[in-house]
Parts: structure tokens; C-alpha cells; sequence
């Protein structure tokens, strides 16, 4: 053990020093829902039940605009470790208008379907509560591109910090409102949608402004402007924005079908639901900021050619990811019956969600290196075959396994949730398989 860790030290320190202001800046879309949970959780399993429909639904949005942005860092990321900064300031002008057309357009998507929540089976008074919270969360959406525009360029050039401290300072900005609109104003589940909104429109100005006006960015920006528009740049960072997108698309809409199919049992189970879900999706969030720093070192070993300095640094991600998880998986399982106390009171969500916990521990550490694998391979440009695996791994398998054994063989809420872990299993062992293949051939090409 001490060997490994002196043969990789160098990489954990340099992963660590990029990695942690990515971990809590992602970790802060998921403590925006954690604080919508906890903040409405008090007032009753109903609008709980409410505001996890909507961040269901909402989550596939979310991810869909951080995936389209991802298509950004890579490139950065390829360029800048090639030295070609001069390219840099027209990626971001491109891939500026990528996100905000996508922000705008979806924006009007959750706007228009939230009238028909109906369509979904769910309890009247849930989707009653859910539908102007969801819209709320719609309106966050266009400010919300507008920071992840931002924050993937400033990450792909490996500033990092910066993104971090507009991400706390949100997330305290959102609980503020969010207390004082749900119990200062009794506005209940619409008071945290206004709450959510304040924060990301705030969060999005801000990063703009800052990369903007920052000097330490204007070597990178001399030409940044939207005169040069080119269909071939556009097109660049769409081949491996779509793809990043489709991945998060089939793996967390997996979990938003499973909230739907959990909302046919009752608002206690979907409650349950909402509170497991919410923890594990921070634990996964925490993950992918780790997944991100292995893309930005990835790109610019690959920019500079340095295979060998590639795998190794990919490898320390995945060990650092290991521990990571493996101490929440840990903490999930000590703390089954506790956490969900700090969401609600209610004997039977409690009952329910502490079993839920048990299975989120066991898929901790799959969830974790699949999603460091789809980093590694982002930052390589490789982003075709790990979509199709992760259609395969969520959609192929696990949702469908879930159905079959959460409402078929009435195993309710716990067998779709051990159907969701068998599909990040297979997710995590394929998307390793393709790591190990395309590091070695790189190496193999290099030494030729």
C-alpha cells in the first residue's frame, strides 16, 4: 500500500489541489435540491413529495445543460496543453451560444410540460404543489447555462477556485431566502422555487462578469466577441457536448423514471424516495467534480501527448474516488435511520428511506468510478461508446429491471432501487474496460 501511494503521490496532490474547488462547486447543484428538501421537508410529506417530483423532473433538464457545456472543457483543456491560447477565447464564444439557445429552449420545454404534470400519474396534491415549483426551477435554468459557460472555461484552464466560491456563496444565499420565504412569509414549496431561482440568477451574472473582467483571463480573451461565428466550431463542441449530455440524460432520467414509477406507490414512498436520492445525488455530485479535474488533466496530457502521464494521473482519480465513496457508502450505512431525520419526522418516510440508504452504500463506489471513467474518456475526446454504454447500462437494464421488479414482482420501492445499482455495476465495469483499452493503445501508438 505504501508503495502505491508513493508511485501515484505526485498525481493525488496534483488531482486534490484541482479536484476539491470542482468537488464542492458541483456538490453545490445538488445542495441547492438538498436545501429545497430540507427547508420544505418540516412542513409535511406532501409538499416534500412535491418538490422531489419537481427536482425529478428538473434533474434531467440540469444535467442535460451541464453535459451540453462540458462540451467546452475538453477542448480547453486539448488547446491549452497544446500552448494554442489563441483559440481559446473563440470556443467560448461559441459554446456561449450552444448553452444559452439550449437554456432558452428548454427553459420554455419545463414551462410548457409542467401544465401537464397530470399526464404522470401522480397524487393531485403533489402535482398541485409540484407544478408552479417546477416552473420556478424552469426560470433558473437560462442563468443557470449562463454560469456553467463560464465556469467550464474558467475549469478547462484549470482555474478552479473561483466557480467553488460563487457556488458556497449561492448556496447560503439560498437557504437565507428559502427559510424566510417558506416560514417568515408562508409561501411554502413556491417560496424555495423563488429561493432557487434568486441564487442561480445571481450565480450566473456574477461568474460572467468575473471571467470578464478578470485580468488573469484577458490573455486567453483578446478577441472574444461573436464576429467570427463558425458552423465547424459549433459543430466541434456539439460532437462532444451531445454525447456528454445523452450520458447524464440516460443515467439520471433512469432515476427520474424511477420516481415516477415510486410516486404510483404513494407520497410517503416517493418521499422516501426524494430524501435517499437526494443524499446519494450529492455523494454523486461530490464524484463528478473528481471526474471533471480527471477530464481537464486528461486533455491537456493528451494536448501535450503525454500517454503515459495520462493513465497515471487517471489512475490516482480513480483511487481517489474509491475512497471517497467508499467512506460514504460507509456513513450511509452507519447513518441509515439518522439522516433521514434531518428531511422529516414521519415514522413511515423515515422507515422506508433508512432502508433505501442501506442499497445507496452499495452503489457508491460503482457510481464513483463510472463516472471518473466517463471523465478520463472526455478528456481524451472519447465520448461516442461511453453514451451507448450508458443507454445500455440505464435504460437497457436498470429501468426496465426496475419496473419488473419494484411493480411486476411487487418488491415496491427497494427492488427498483437494487435494479438502479446492478445498472451502475455493469456501467462501471464496461466504462473501465474502455479506459484500460484506449490508455494502453495511446501508450502502445506513442512508444511506435
Amino acid at each position: 500500500m505504501k508503495q502505491l501511494y508513493l508511485k501515484y503521490k505526485g498525481h493525488y496532490r496534483d488531482n486534490f489541489s484541482l479536484a476539491y474547488p470542482v468537488v464542492i462547486s458541483q456538490l453545490g447543484h445538488t445542495l441547492v435540491a438538498l436545501s429545497d428538501s430540507l427547508i420544505i421537508g418540516h412542513t409535511g410529506k406532501v409538499p416534500l413529495a412535491a418538490v422531489s417530483l419537481g427536482n425529478s423532473l428538473f434533474s434531467i433538464f440540469m444535467v442535460t445543460g451541464i453535459g451540453m457545456s462540458y462540451g467546452l472543457t475538453p477542448l480547453i483543456a486539448q488547446e491549452n496543453g497544446r500552448g494554442n491560447k489563441k483559440s481559446l477565447d473563440h470556443l467560448l464564444s461559441h459554446s456561449l451560444i450552444i448553452n444559452m439557445t439550449v437554456g432558452v429552449l428548454l427553459s420554455l420545454v419545463i414551462f410548457l410540460g409542467s401544465a401537464r404534470m397530470d399526464l404522470l400519474n401522480q397524487e393531485a396534491d403533489v402535482v398541485e404543489q409540484a407544478r408552479p415549483f417546477l416552473r420556478y426551477l424552469g426560470f433558473s435554468f437560462i442563468p443557470l447555462m449562463l454560469f456553467l459557460s463560464f465556469k467550464q472555461f474558467a475549469e478547462g484552464l484549470g482555474f478552479t477556485r473561483q466557480a467553488m466560491n460563487i457556488s458556497i456563496i449561492g448556496n447560503v444565499l439560498n437557504i437565507v431566502v428559502g427559510i424566510t420565504l417558506v416560514y417568515g412569509f408562508h409561501m411554502g414549496v413556491v417560496g424555495v422555487g423563488i429561493a432557487t431561482f434568486t441564487d442561480r440568477l445571481l450565480m450566473g451574472i456574477t461568474m460572467m462578469f468575473y471571467v470578464l473582467r478578470s485580468p488573469r483571463f484577458k490573455e486567453y480573451l483578446a478577441s472574444f466577441g461573436f464576429s467570427n461565428i463558425e458552423f465547424s466550431k459549433i459543430k466541434k463542441i456539439l460532437g462532444i457536448g451531445t454525447p456528454v449530455a445523452l450520458q447524464y440524460i440516460f443515467e439520471v432520467s433512469a432515476f427520474s423514471g424511477a420516481a415516477i414509477m415510486v410516486g404510483w406507490m404513494g407520497a410517503a414512498e416517493l418521499a422516501a424516495h426524494q430524501i435517499a436520492l437526494s443524499l446519494a445525488a450529492m455523494t454523486y455530485m461530490m464524484a463528478s467534480g473528481i471526474s471533471a479535474a480527471a477530464g481537464i488533466k486528461s486533455g491537456n496530457n493528451f494536448g501535450r501527448r503525454d500517454f503515459k502521464e495520462l493513465r497515471m494521473s487517471a489512475i490516482a482519480s480513480y483511487h481517489m474516488v474509491l475512497v471517497l465513496m467508499g467512506f460514504t457508502a460507509l456513513l450511509f450505512m452507519v447513518g441509515n435511520h439518522i439522516l433521514p431525520r434531518f428531511y422529516i419526522q414521519d415514522p413511515e418516510v423515515v422507515g422506508i428511506a433508512a432502508k433505501l440508504l442501506i442499497i445507496a452504500a452499495f452503489f457508491q463506489l460503482f457510481d464513483g468510478t463510472q463516472v471518473v471513467g466517463l471523465g478520463v474518456l472526455r478528456g481524451l475526446g472519447d465520448v461516442k461508446v461511453p453514451t451507448v454504454i450508458t443507454l445500455l447500462a440505464y435504460w437497457g437494464l436498470g429501468l426496465p429491471l426496475g419496473y419488473v421488479l419494484g411493480i411486476r414482482l411487487g418488491l415496491g420501492v427497494e427492488g427498483i432501487w437494487w435494479a438502479l445499482l446492478l445498472g451502475l455495476l455493469v456501467a462501471s465495469v464496461l466504462l473501465f474496460v474502455r479506459f484500460h483499452y484506449r490508455t494502453k493503445k495511446l501508450e502502445l501508438q506513442a512508444d511506435i
